[in-house]
């Protein structure tokens, strides 16, 4: 397919786009906000910044996977003013928690759908010195109309399956165009490396960095302020554990999960924290439906001694819940055709790590990790009560878990200042 009938099609998807829109914020409101940044005005009150680096990241896990990065390049290059994109409001929001509000020298926008004007609107205001796309978001009139103002894209962290590179092929010159617009790529692993070459994109602008994931700095304050939670909330003496980034359908095969580690564990306290916030309420909901006795962190009420359950409907403190526990579960992997979140926080945080078996998003990271012993794959409630229990009553093999963890971490460290290096045409005073 050619470009121009792609943008022929998506113009006449024009209405339906933000009918979708619509739809979406009754569940979320904040999906019917800020659309004109969604059409490539900038709000009124945005910084005014003099050609930033536009870092885009689509939504919630590619803003995670952006923070290394992003500090990265704020220390070492403090004078460089920042934009990020983000396309969802849960990205949005893990935006503003980990850099907050616009200021001389960041701002954060919605970045413009691919509608051609709305991309010459956006690029006419900004004039970013750079492109820096997170992992894999690649729009045709937003590269192209990027590279036709002398812009360089850089993909990086970048991860492609198998699946997405036969989806590139079909797209036939549609996705050769794609390609072209590549200035760099930084393929988190040899398998994706390859996948470029394959689609067109010369190999010597094709560097395996490893993913920056590995990099994740954990804040200094966060054990001293996970140690003053278990105070607040007496849990020295209970059983803590995390499903984390859980997704529609898994909360129920945790909750049942919960159950069953309650038989023995009748202390045990479970921290939720669903993937998506339009979700809090019916999660809020089905926990109430089964019995059991919840806090919601917005409340702001103390976790009791009859707590079983804490129901974390709160953005940008998963680090401290995992800092927390005995135990994580990285949820989004349980049931097909789920693509499974980062396994690497719980670890870089030194918790034991659990993870369902559909984990393709993280396909060669996983699989690195369940070899070397520090990732174990859990298929269904009961598999999940069981790693859970045996990792509350066995603290060897707790140990040996996290030490499995942090020695994979620290052999796969260096993304950070790799994709750094490869930024830096761009970063000095004269680009």
């Amino acid at each position: 397919m050619p470009r121009w009938l792609y943008t022929v099609l998506l113009t006449l998807a024009f209405p339906f786009v933000f009918l979708r829109l619509w739809l979406r914020g009754r569940a979320s409101p904040a999906y019917r906000l800020r659309w004109r940044e969604r059409l490539g005005r900038a709000p009124s009150d945005a910084s005014m910044l003099t050609r930033p680096i536009w870092l885009h990241a689509v939504s919630l896990g590619e803003t995670l996977a952006a923070r290394p990065l992003v500090e990265a390049i704020r220390e070492h290059y403090p004078d460089v003013p920042l934009l990020i994109t983000t396309m969802t409001p849960t990205g949005s929001a893990q935006v503003r928690a980990l850099w907050g509000d616009d200021n001389a020298d960041f701002a954060h926008v919605y970045a413009p759908y691919d509608f051609p004007w709305a991309v010459r609107r956006f690029l006419a205001h900004w004039q970013p010195r750079a492109l820096v796309i997170m992992e894999t978001e690649l729009w045709p009139n937003t590269l192209v109309a990027a590279r036709a103002r002398g812009i360089p894209v850089m993909l990086a962290n970048a991860r492609l399956s198998e699946r997405s590179a036969r989806g590139y092929e079909r797209a036939g010159l549609l996705g050769a165009e794609l390609m072209r617009q590549l200035t760099v790529v930084a393929a988190q692993d040899e398998a994706t490396a390859e996948r470029f070459c394959l689609l067109g994109v010369p190999s010597n602008q094709v560097v395996r960095t490893g993913s920056v994931k590995f990099d994740l700095a954990v804040p200094e304050h966060l054990h001293d302020d996970a140690a003053r939670w278990r105070v607040a909330w007496s849990l020295l003496q209970r059983s803590v554990w995390v499903a984390a980034s859980t997704h529609a359908g898994e909360d129920e095969i945790v909750l049942a999960a919960h159950r069953a580690i309650l038989q023995t564990h009748p202390e045990a306290l479970l921290i939720l924290v669903p993937r998506h916030p339009e979700r809090f309420d019916a999660v809020a909901k089905l926990i109430s439906n089964e019995g059991l006795q919840a806090v919601r962190r917005s409340s702001h009420e103390l976790v009791g001694a009859n707590t079983q359950v804490l129901l974390a409907d709160s953005m940008g403190e998963l680090l401290l819940w995992l800092a927390m526990a005995k135990v994580a579960f990285v949820g989004g992997s349980l049931l097909a055709p789920g693509g499974g979140h980062n396994a690497l926080e719980p670890l870089a945080v030194g918790v034991s790590t659990l993870t369902g078996p559909h984990y393709t998003n993280f396909q060669s990271i996983n699989d690195t990790l369940i070899a070397a012993g520090a990732l174990t794959v859990v298929s269904s409630a009961a598999e999940l009560a069981q790693a859970v229990l045996a990792r509350f009553d066995d603290p060897e093999l707790l140990q040996r878990q996290r030490a499995a963890g942090a020695a994979v971490m620290a052999a796969n460290q260096g993304a950070v200042g790799r994709q750094l290096e490869l930024l830096a045409p761009w970063l000095g005073e004269g680009a």
